[in-house]
C-alpha cells in the first residue's frame, strides 16, 4: 500500500511539471487557430522583424563559429598558466543578466565608452544599428558553442590526433582531419544551441540596439512591442519562434546521436596523407 502510494505521487508530481512545462506552449496554439495565425504573420512588422532577426542570427552564428572553434580547441588541448580564467572569462556571459551586457557592450562601443573615440574616428557608430544586434547576440551566445567545443575537443584521444603528426601532418591538418570531424557531432550540438540563443536574446539587444523597426528589432523586441498593441500579431511571433525552437531542438539530437567513428576518421587522414 506504501509503494503503491508513493507511485501515485511520484507520478502525479510527473504529471504537474509536464503539465507546467507543456501548457504555455499549448495555449500559444490554442489561443489563436493556425489559419490565423498565418494570416498574423504576413503582417509587415513581423517580416520585417523575421527578416533582421534571421539577418543578425546568421552573422552572429558565422563569427561565433569562426572565432570560437578554434578559441575552443586552444582552451581543450592546452594546459597553461590562466587557463581556468579563461575558461571562466568565457562562461561568464552565461551568467551576466542581459542587461548588465547591454549595458557593457555600450560601455565598450558607445560614443564614450573605451573604444568610441577609436572607432568614432574611422566614421563607425555601433549602438543602435544592425551590427549592435550582431554584437549583443553574439556576446551572449557564444558561451554556449564555446563550452560544447571545448568539451567535444576534450572528448576526442589525443593519440589520434598525435598518430596523425607522426604520420606528417602538420598541426592544421591534424585539426581538420581528425580532430574536427572526430569533435562534429558536439560542434553542431553547440552551434545549434547558440542559434537558439540568439534568436531569443532581448535584454542586450534593447539594451545596446533598441528596438527601430526594420533595423535593429528582432522578433523578441517585435513581441514585446505587440504584447500591448496586438496580442493576436504577439501569439504568432511566438508561435514561429516556437516552431523554430523545436526544429533546432530535433536537430541537436540528431546531431547527438550522429558521431563519425575513430576509424572513419584515421581513414579519412590515410586517404588524404
Amino acid at each position: 500500500m506504501r509503494r503503491a502510494l508513493q507511485a501515485a505521487l511520484f507520478f502525479a508530481a510527473a504529471g504537474v511539471a509536464l503539465a507546467f512545462l507543456a501548457l504555455p506552449v499549448f495555449a500559444i496554439f490554442a489561443r489563436v487557430p493556425p489559419g490565423r495565425l498565418v494570416r498574423l504573420l504576413s503582417n509587415g512588422i513581423v517580416t520585417d522583424a523575421l527578416v533582421v532577426s534571421l539577418k543578425t542570427t546568421l552573422l552572429a552564428e558565422a563569427l561565433i563559429l569562426l572565432l570560437g572553434t578554434p578559441v575552443a580547441y586552444l582552451l581543450a588541448t592546452r594546459r597553461f598558466p590562466g587557463r581556468v580564467l579563461l575558461v571562466t572569462l568565457v562562461e561568464l556571459p552565461l551568467v551576466l543578466p542581459p542587461a548588465v551586457a547591454g549595458v557593457g557592450l555600450f560601455a565598450a562601443f558607445g560614443r564614450s565608452g573605451l573604444l568610441g573615440s577609436t572607432l568614432d574616428a574611422f566614421g563607425l557608430q555601433i549602438p543602435f544599428t544592425l551590427t549592435a544586434v550582431v554584437f549583443a547576440v553574439t556576446f551572449v551566445a557564444s558561451p554556449l558553442y564555446v563550452r560544447t567545443a571545448i568539451a567535444a575537443f576534450e572528448a576526442v584521444d589525443p593519440d589520434l590526433v598525435a598518430a596523425s603528426r607522426t604520420l606528417g601532418a602538420g598541426p592544421a591538418r591534424a585539426f581538420f582531419r581528425v580532430a574536427l570531424p572526430l569533435a562534429g557531432g558536439g560542434l553542431a550540438a553547440g552551434a545549434a544551441l547558440a542559434f537558439a540563443r540568439a534568436l531569443g536574446e532581448f535584454g542586450a539587444t534593447i539594451m545596446f540596439a533598441g528596438s527601430l523597426r526594420g533595423v535593429t528589432q528582432t522578433l523578441p523586441l517585435a513581441i514585446y512591442e505587440e504584447f500591448s498593441l496586438n496580442f493576436d500579431s504577439a501569439l504568432a511571433m511566438g508561435a514561429l519562434l516556437v516552431v523554430v525552437s523545436v526544429a533546432l531542438l530535433l536537430s541537436l539530437k540528431l546531431s547527438l546521436s550522429w558521431q563519425p567513428s575513430r576509424r572513419t576518421s584515421v581513414s579519412l587522414f590515410a586517404r588524404s596523407s
